[in-house]
């Protein structure tokens, strides 16, 4: 028989200083019950359907995961696809047939604004209600403040946008990732000295403000600081939104591994620089402050 679970319901985008109480919630409820603490998400943000727009999501579903099961603490992470019948299903059956009937669900944690079912009729106080009734335990977490406002993934998104990186960490709890396999670029950081790790940032990701960042690149269970590019590279007339990485104090072949980078400072904007040179003695001064501001980070 498939052993019980203590499951978080949510999206979890980001991972955030919010999600993670209800996530640390969860996790005790689950070592005191000898069960699995698991979170329950979906392969793409519901408000896309419900709404018909794009949501920027702060992460792919691979970091999403690896998030959740690193810094949240879960033994497992349930990932439902977020079509039109689960969109119109009663909020009733996603209980009975969704969380008891396929995931064994024998208590559950939510925040206390989670709406779910058929047009968003369920809500915390409503699931709450209903599994009392079913014999199942749940928890409304209450919303987490920092500086006296709510931790959001909505706000999280807005300081990413206008390149307030340090309090977007501040909400995060921790760095904001980017991950991707290393691609083959036009190599001119390396003929300036500057060698850059190229990553292809996916289109449904929130592109941050465009522009320098000090942070740290990891992989294969190393950590380096980086200064990180994000942007068009406008100076060598790029094309695409992309992240490139200069690894401090590294030398060594990336290409076709995967590259986690961890962004905590927004250094400068993205400029169009008069030659390479100009360029190069900007990365210099951004690589002198990145080890000014992670000087532990290794």
């Amino acid at each position: 028989m498939e052993k019980e679970k203590v499951i978080a319901l949510g999206f979890f985008d980001g991972v955030h200083l919010g999600h993670r109480a209800l996530l640390r919630r969860c996790r005790e409820e689950a070592d005191s019950r000898g069960c699995t603490a698991a979170a329950l998400t979906f392969d793409n943000h519901p408000d896309n359907l419900v709404f018909g727009g794009e949501v920027g999501l702060l992460n792919t579903p691979a970091d999403r995961r690896f998030l959740l099961e690193n810094i949240g603490g879960m033994d497992e992470v349930l990932t439902l696809h977020f079509d039109k019948t689960m969109m119109s299903m009663p909020w009733e059956d996603f209980v009975t047939d969704v969380l008891i009937g396929v995931y064994h669900a024998c208590h559950v944690v939510c925040g206390h604004d989670f709406r779910f079912g058929d047009r968003g009729l369920g809500t915390a106080a409503l699931l709450k209600a209903r599994c009392g009734e079913l014999g199942l335990g749940c928890d409304v977490i209450a919303p987490v403040r920092r500086e006296e406002r709510i931790v959001s993934s909505t706000y999280i998104r807005a300081l990413l946008e206008k390149g307030e990186m340090r309090r977007a960490v501040d909400f995060l709890g921790h760095g904001h990732l980017l991950s991707g396999e290393v691609v083959h670029g036009r190599q001119i950081g390396r003929t300036m000295g500057v060698p850059t790790a190229n990553l292809c940032v996916p289109e449904e990701l929130l592109c941050p403000r465009r522009g320098v960042y000090a942070g740290l690149a990891h992989w294969e269970g190393k950590s380096r600081p980086a200064v990180i590019n994000v942007g068009m590279r406008p100076t060598v007339e790029g094309t695409n939104v992309n992240a490139e990485a200069w690894l401090l104090d590294f030398d060594g072949d990336l290409y076709g591994k995967t590259l986690q980078l961890s962004l905590f400072h927004f250094l400068r904007p993205e400029k169009k620089f008069g030659s390479l040179e100009a360029l190069k003695a900007a990365i210099l001064e951004n690589a002198a402050e990145t080890r000014r501001l992670l000087p532990t980070m290794r």
